[in-house]
């Protein structure tokens, strides 16, 4: 059974195609320009979100480093010690004007957020191998102190 088309009286097609077009020439006064990346910010979909494992004395000086660069957000930490992930989210919360740093205990549960891209390894030397491993299975990119692993054929596996 056909159906029916609609007509569009030209009236009501000229006051949609109008609105329209006033909306698309309003929308980069009302986008702000740190969403476009303009002004010198990076736009949201242009940075880097990354979590922390194991920031301890050398962890916190490459927190620092990362903390510097503008495309880089630290969003996460996670350490066994909770003056370690308070003295970090403090840092980072501060940095940015909010309370959005995450804190874990588990470096699993930080591996296992979506919206993580990458991981500064941290801990000590007996666990970079295990931690890196895990990391590369959950899709992350990753930046691991030295030694990242203890042997070859931890090397080889993580190769």
């Amino acid at each position: 059974m056909p159906t029916k088309v609609k007509k569009l009286p030209r009236r009501q097609f000229l006051s949609t195609a109008l609105g329209a077009a006033g909306a698309a020439v309003m929308a980069p006064t009302i986008i702000p320009s740190s969403a476009l990346g303009r002004d010198g910010a990076v736009a949201p979909s242009e940075r880097i979100v990354v979590g922390g494992i194991g920031i301890g004395n050398r962890g916190m000086y490459d927190l620092g480093c990362f903390l510097d660069e503008k495309d880089v957000q630290f969003a996460a930490v996670c350490d066994i010690k909770e003056s370690r992930r308070l003295a970090v989210k403090k840092r980072v919360d501060e940095l940015y004007g909010n309370q959005s740093c995450l804190m874990f205990r588990d470096f699993r549960e930080l591996l296992d957020r979506p919206d993580i891209d990458a991981v500064l390894i941290a801990t000590g030397p007996n666990w970079h191998a295990t931690m890196a491993m895990q990391a590369a299975k959950a899709g992350k990119d990753m930046y691991c102190e030295k030694p990242c692993t203890k042997n070859i054929s931890q090397s080889l596996i993580l190769a």
